[in-house]
């Protein structure tokens, strides 16, 4: 069965079936109240009882075959699915539109449904999670197999090239081994990360501070969509931009105040990863700040504090579980970044705190480890994994220390 026999039967077939089962159901339950009958939930609940026997047992059904199509069990045709599926949507209708009397429990079963769904919707969720996790770790440990941990973590040059000629057999006594140090590529991710934050923190901070407690309403209407605007823009303009607007006006700058730099630098992908992540910190502060109960504030004015010293010290801790939220929504977002740091930062591992020099990131790497010709099983295809588990661990840290962070503020000003 191709996609488009499955999208025209699922919206030729079952969605309009499920919307004729709902009216039919609801209709039958109106009708009855109309008679006199006294149900015990209201002809909502009824039709949406006939949707729920409608069609999940008909999705079942052809999630299984679909299963079965998968591993290679059996194949069943189209039209026979078509008509297996059409069958038990009727008889789920019919066995849904017999339990409408006044003795059922309509909203019950659908309530106990939904929550079923729901925690289906959570279980895919975290089993995701922990499939990706699991994945990193299994092929992270093939890497740490042929390169050990501590020289992984530790050292300070990056030179896979001759990775492949040893995966492929053709290395001989004249081929270097490669060098797999870690610790450059995280220095780079780092250093941008800090660039960025150090000019999206402020900026977007107290651009949030003034529009939910200085503007108007008519001036934070217009600012904040504006301000929302650069959070649409695609990333690769951001990286043109770099290259070839900041990166040399950095050069010109440093050059100016007696400075080397080079036109590759990490100061400039990092300033223009600040200003793409100014929206995240902002939008997401303003709506904390302003969820701040106007009795805080009010109370606080009483005292005889000025407005600048009752948000100092009244609005922002309070409002600080959702600031730190921001804060690291907009970490992640900047070590995640890949196509500013391509552009403007080159693709040197460079272990350097000079802001001025090239520098590379994690996920940079993991892009490059994981495209062209190279063998899967390489070390340097490998590389890719463990770069992203350390990423992973390192995310995971900061997590941690948020958390702690909010739940100190929650117990503070809660």
């Amino acid at each position: 069965m191709t996609t488009a026999d499955i999208f025209l039967w699922f919206f030729g077939g079952l969605v309009p079936l499920a919307i004729t089962g709902f009216w039919l159901a609801r209709g039958k339950a109106v009708a009855a109240e109309s008679a006199g009958s006294r149900l015990h939930s209201r002809p909502g609940f009824y039709g949406w009882y006939a949707v729920i026997w409608l069609t999940l047992p008909t999705l079942s059904v052809s999630l299984l075959f679909s299963m079965a199509h998968m591993f290679g069990l059996f194949t069943v045709p189209p039209t026979m699915l078509l008509v297996t599926a059409l069958i038990i949507a009727s008889g789920g209708l019919w066995f849904a539109l017999r339990h409408i009397h006044p003795d059922f429990r309509a909203r019950q079963a659908v309530e106990k449904t939904m929550r079923g769904l729901l925690l289906t919707a959570a279980t895919v969720s975290i089993l995701t999670t922990v499939g990706i996790v699991l994945s990193v770790i299994f092929e992270s440990i093939r890497f740490f197999r042929v390169i050990p941990l501590w020289d992984f973590i530790t050292g300070t040059q990056w030179q896979p090239d001759t990775a492949f000629l040893i995966g492929a057999g053709r290395a001989d006594e004249n081929v270097a081994p490669p060098l797999f140090g870690s610790l450059p590529i995280f220095a780079g991710t780092f250093m941008i990360t800090l660039i960025a934050m150090l000019v999206a923190v402020p900026i977007g901070l107290f651009s949030a501070i003034y529009m939910s407690e200085y503007a108007s309403h008519t001036a934070r209407g217009r600012l904040k969509p504006m301000l929302e605007i650069l959070a649409g823009i695609p990333t690769v303009v951001y990286g043109f931009f770099a290259a070839i607007t900041i990166s040399p006006l950095v050069v010109d700058i440093a050059h100016s105040l007696g400075l080397e730099a080079d036109y590759t630098n990490a100061l400039a992908p990092g300033l223009i990863m600040g200003v793409m992540i100014i929206p995240f910190i902002s939008s997401l502060s303003d709506d904390v700040i302003r969820a701040v109960p106007q009795a805080m504030r009010d109370g606080s004015l009483a005292l005889g504090t000025t407005k600048a010293e009752t948000i100092r010290h009244i609005v922002l801790p309070a409002a600080m579980p959702g600031i730190v939220s921001a804060f690291l929504l907009a970490v992640s977002r900047a070590i995640g970044e890949t196509m500013i740091v391509v552009m403007a930062a080159g693709l040197r591992p460079n272990l350097t705190a000079n802001p001025l020099e090239g520098m590379t990131t994690v996920t940079v790497k993991i892009v490059e480890a994981l495209t062209g010709d190279q063998e899967f099983d390489s070390a340097f295809t490998l590389s890719a994994f463990a770069l992203g588990l350390v990423l992973l661990i390192a995310t995971l840290i900061l997590n941690i220390i948020s958390t702690i962070l909010v739940r100190k503020f929650r117990q503070q000003y809660e």
